[in-house]
């Protein structure tokens, strides 16, 4: 069966979850190539950042760092220079954002990839409700086979909803881990920098937290 042939045949549900897989694979791409431009912070840095504020060349150091990290790194210096005192709030705020920005695309993934199985049944039950429908107007006196051509021609649409959903999803963690593990570096970075201060850096509740993407796919 080509794909004209399951377009037809699957109905307007077909057309749906083609227009998911669309939605889902550019979210995937523009996530991943954002992640493939986001500039990881050289790990000789992260022995000189408890150093770092103390430093009166620090700003021109980090000058030419990229990436989250570097802009967590370069809003807390620039905002002790300011002589701001809760450097650890500062430090947290742009984290959020940053996640924030990483995490862009990923709920209508979510979304996308959970309600994909749910629309390819309504599909197959639509179609077995017709199928049905068929008998009883035939008086039960309905070809076997032409009864499971249109079966299987129901079925097709939990098919593909399961064959839409199992990639996105898979993808849709790949993407959330990606997130996660730049979170916790930004968090080592804001410690690093602030851990021979008078004020100890506490988790954030995003870090104390269950990553609140996890609760969109649980029990998929």
């Amino acid at each position: 069966m080509n794909l004209a042939e399951l377009l037809a045949k699957g109905g307007p549900v077909i057309w749906v979850l083609a227009i998911y897989s669309s939605i889902g694979l550019a979210i995937v791409l523009e996530r991943y190539f954002l992640f493939a431009r986001l500039r990881q912070l050289p790990k000789v840095w992260l022995e000189r950042l408890s150093q770092l504020l103390e430093q009166a060349d620090a700003r021109q150091q980090i000058a030419t760092l990229k990436g989250p990290e570097a802009k967590v790194i370069r809003t807390i210096v620039e905002a002790h220079a300011a002589g701001v005192k809760d450097l650890q709030s500062i430090g947290h705020r742009v984290r959020g954002e940053e996640i924030q920005r990483m995490e862009f695309g990923l709920r209508t993934l979510g979304i996308l990839g959970n309600t994909a199985p749910l629309l390819g049944l309504l599909g197959t039950i639509t179609g077995m409700i017709k199928a049905f429908m068929v008998i009883e107007q035939a008086g039960g006196k309905v070809d076997a086979q032409a009864l499971a051509g249109g079966i299987w021609e129901a079925m097709i649409t939990t098919g593909v909803g399961l064959a839409v959903a199992i990639p996105l999803l898979l993808m849709l963690h790949f993407l959330e881990g990606s997130v996660e593990r730049r979170a916790q570096k930004m968090y080592r970075c804001i410690f690093m920098l602030l851990e021979r201060r008078t004020e100890t850096p506490t988790p954030s509740r995003q870090t104390e937290q269950t990553h609140h993407w996890e609760n969109i796919t649980d029990g998929v």
